[in-house]
């Protein structure tokens, strides 16, 4: 059964959305403070959120940047606010729907069943098996978008993941900052290439049991970086 958080300070809203949601056989939670619904996004395991924006405690924009940060969940945003430029930032921070109230509840579930079975395909809801990258202690699903380290699973960003999946498949080879970043950003350095570099500083404090010693990512002074293996 999928289960779902819905974030959303109207209570009658809320209520609305969970009984068709619950009807259609899915298991629903709500939480009305944005800063909470945040903290259960990102430490509970949710198959699809639902998103207001105009929330106490920390509104919707932010806590959609902040899911997106860790997760590829599907999140659906729902606001009373109509224009387009408010549908273009919450699209652009990585939102998978945008919904104006007031809305059809049937239009929710819909939407909501459409989204998850898109994200299953995605994953490959276990369907195949996945496509996994293993390196002395360290797991690569490439198909899950997940990583552990020594059987302990860390957090990747979208990049951070693209990152250490691009290296990890491409192992002794040196690459250099602007191959890095236009493979990984799909575009020109034009100077950016510090990016690169946060990048790899961020990956290694998750991965490396000693970022002084890498054993994995290991940079190539006045070249750029290589995966051993």
């Amino acid at each position: 059964m999928s289960r779902i958080l819905i974030i959303e300070d109207e209570t009658e809203i809320a209520d609305l959305e969970r009984d068709y949601l619950e009807l259609s056989g899915f298991e629903v939670e709500i939480e009305h403070q944005g800063d909470v619904g945040l903290k259960r996004a990102l430490t509970e395991d949710y198959d699809l959120f639902i998103l207001d924006l105009m929330l106490p405690g920390m509104d919707g924009f932010e806590i959609c940047r902040e899911i997106r940060r860790s997760k590829n969940t599907p999140v659906l945003m729902v606001s009373a606010k109509k224009d387009d430029i408010d549908k273009i930032r919450g699209l652009g921070l990585g939102a998978d729907d945008y919904i104006t109230k007031p809305f059809s509840p049937s239009e929710l579930v819909a939407r909501v069943k459409a989204h998850l079975a898109r994200y299953e395909r995605l994953i490959g809801s276990g369907i195949q098996e996945n496509d996994v990258i293993e390196i002395r202690g360290l797991k690569i699903d490439k198909t899950a978008r997940r990583v552990w380290v020594n059987g302990e699973e860390k957090n990747f960003t979208t990049k951070e993941f693209d990152l250490l999946t691009f290296l990890a498949q491409n192992p002794n080879r040196v690459f250099t900052k602007d191959e890095l970043f236009k493979e990984i950003w799909d575009m020109e350095s034009i100077g950016d290439i510090a990016t690169v570099t946060v990048h790899i500083k961020k990956i290694r404090e998750k991965i490396e049991f000693n970022t002084a010693k890498p054993q994995y990512i290991e940079t190539i002074w006045g070249v750029g970086y290589r995966f051993k293996v």
